[in-house]
């Protein structure tokens, strides 16, 4: 490694596409208190959290294989001594030799620790102050008022953040680990509830297809465009979100089997009657209504099944698990 890169003002580190580490540099070393033998040749995931893992898997690593690139992805790195330093991480596909590596750059997020850091200094102000019974009235009065300002813009940041956590980057809908979490209330709102809800995945057929005639930077739009074409279609209630590639998901609330079949069908026939700029574009979607018994896994096993039963009859077709003489 070049020495300007060894000792840069951020962090640097490249994977492969095992996630193994394969070089890193001085700078993100100092900042972590490690050593080179601690991490080289190691899983990236040793410095990751249990959910930081969720986010690697859930958005990282689709995004990198789709878009060939990372920009401002925040996550949180374990430190040697146990604590999570918040960073963002921008990466980049590199191909040397027939191998290919992810390039990544971290920087601190320092400045949200500064902002932490002073809305804890002011709240110890604020508490001298209440001491000090000749100086306390005009001093807490400026002490309230820097205290709402730090945590209106501690506010804004957090919010900021935590849609970037939940928001799919290219489509703009929401991301597989949104769409996990409202699964699971779903599921346990259906074991307190009468009322039925269902789920379908979406597949675009011959995708690859698109992409290898028109581009990656076409196949981006086409995805953009069904994302909307989602949106517009969906009911207020209804969540979707982006699963992965070219699958798309879509909870719906308060449905029954017959009228999932009825909301799929009309977005199929919405899609295939779309204009679109590589020609005629097709889905197939599998659905699946909860059953009582049903866990995060069997739902999505069952409407998963159906889609595969959509893309053997001709593709461009809606199946419902409950037809399927297997299920």
């Amino acid at each position: 490694m070049e020495k300007r890169l060894n000792y840069a003002p951020c962090g640097f580190l490249s994977i492969n596409h095992e996630g193994i580490i394969t070089e890193i540099n001085q700078t993100f070393l100092q900042w972590m208190g490690y050593k080179q033998a601690d991490l080289i040749n190691k899983h990236i995931e040793i410095l990751m959290s249990t959910p930081n893992k969720l986010i690697f898997h859930s958005y990282f690593y689709p995004s990198i294989n789709l878009n060939n690139h990372i920009d401002e992805l925040f996550i949180s790195l374990k430190h040697h001594d146990g604590l999570s330093i918040p960073f963002l991480l921008n990466a980049k596909l590199f191909t040397e030799n027939k191998l290919e590596y992810i390039d990544c750059i971290l920087v601190k997020m320092k400045k949200r620790i500064d902002y932490e850091l002073e809305l804890r200094s002011t709240k110890k102000q604020m508490e001298a102050a209440y001491t000090e019974k000749k100086q306390a009235l005009a001093k807490l009065e400026q002490i309230h008022l820097e205290i709402e300002q730090k945590q209106a813009e501690l506010l804004s940041m957090n919010a900021t953040l935590i849609e970037l956590s939940e928001t799919d980057k290219l489509t703009g809908l929401k991301n597989r680990r949104y769409f996990q979490e409202k699964l699971e209330e779903q599921l346990s709102n259906n074991e307190k509830s009468a009322s039925p809800f269902s789920l379908f995945i979406l597949d675009i057929d011959h995708f690859k297809k698109v992409n290898d005639t028109f581009g990656h930077q076409v196949g981006d739009e086409v995805l953009a465009q069904l994302a909307q074409l989602l949106k517009n279609q969906a009911r207020s209630l209804d969540i979707v979100a982006r699963y992965g590639g070219e699958e798309f998901v879509v909870i719906l609330p308060e449905t029954d089997q017959n009228e999932a079949k009825a909301i799929a069908e009309q977005l199929r026939q919405a899609v295939e009657q779309a204009k679109w700029q590589t020609g005629r574009i097709t889905v197939s979607v599998g659905i699946a209504t909860a059953i009582k018994t049903d866990n995060e896994t069997t739902i999505l096993q069952r409407a998963d099944k159906a889609l595969y039963a959509s893309k053997e009859n001709g593709r461009n077709h809606v199946t419902h698990s409950i037809d399927l003489t297997s299920i």
